[in-house]
């Protein structure tokens, strides 16, 4: 809105005529005697009259001219109202312009989050498979590999329990052939031996005479025959194995009492064992 002053009209000129007309009414009134005649207070009447229209005027001019500022003024403060409307509009053009521009920007970016997370989600799908493709295939490997590290272990066990076998066998012959030279060299080439086996684990044992016969720990040549109760151990043909702690093979030996009623001698006992560990696998 424009700071527009109220109109000041002079007013000098109207109260001065105002004077005039005032004071040829009085100079009508002394002039003429009572009763007057009509043309003296038509004169007298239209005198006052018009001064009191004089006095009037500038009065009626000034709150018209005030009418109008002040209409003036509220016809350019709407104006200016109108042109904030059209400013707030044309801001408000602007600001849904650029929420459109916005909305359509997040939009692209929802659909560009979506479209990498469908491919990190195939990519980690992807990785998944060829993780469990690869560790199953590694526990195929290892599979393999302990099968074969479990062949290897048997056969060099075979190997190492064959040796002992021979090396008892050896010592049992010095021991029948009563010479103290060859059962001290060979009884130590024994000892050897096991202290050796030993240090991979494998311990060779030797039931002592008079053991009870346990069916978990010993075994005769006969596989068939029945034992006695109460049957002791009268002689080890073949020593027994324990491998890491757990029993590999039981020790062959020979009962005290007869089997099946028939006493078997050393000799027999030997040649019997000999083919029963020649027929018997490890593990």
């Amino acid at each position: 809105m424009s700071n527009q002053t109220e109109p000041r009209l002079s007013k000098w000129p109207f109260f001065l005529g105002d004077a005039i007309l005032l004071v040829v009414a009085g100079f009508i009134c002394v002039q003429n005697k009572l009763p007057m005649g009509h043309w003296e207070l038509v004169c007298l009447l239209l005198s006052g009259a018009a001064g009191a229209v004089l006095a009037v005027i500038p009065f009626v001019l000034e709150y018209r001219a005030a009418v109008r500022l002040g209409e003036t003024g509220a016809l350019t403060s709407t104006v200016a109202q109108i042109q904030n409307l059209d400013l707030l509009a044309v801001q408000i053009s602007a600001a849904t312009a650029q929420w459109q521009i916005v909305q359509e920007q997040s939009s692209k970016s929802v659909g560009a989050a979506r479209e990498i997370a469908e491919r990190m989600t195939a990519e980690t799908a992807a990785f998944t498979d060829f993780l469990q493709k690869a560790n199953d295939g590694e526990k195929t490997n290892l599979r393999l590999e302990v099968e074969k590290l479990r062949r290897v272990e048997n056969d060099w066990l075979q190997i190492i329990v064959r040796m002992l076998d021979h090396t008892y066998a050896l010592h049992q012959a010095a021991l029948r052939s009563g010479q103290p030279g060859l059962i001290e060299q060979l009884g130590h080439f024994q000892n050897a031996c096991r202290d050796v086996a030993r240090r991979i684990g494998l311990v060779p044992f030797v039931p002592a005479v008079d053991e009870m016969y346990d069916p978990q720990c010993h075994q005769l040549a006969d596989p068939e025959a029945a034992v006695p109760f109460g049957g002791q151990v009268g002689d080890t043909l073949a020593t027994g194995y324990t491998y890491q702690g757990r029993l590999l093979r039981p020790a062959l030996v020979a009962l005290q009492t007869p089997v099946n009623g028939k006493p078997a001698s050393p000799e027999i006992n030997h040649q019997a064992s000999k083919g029963l560990l020649q027929e018997e696998t490890l593990l």
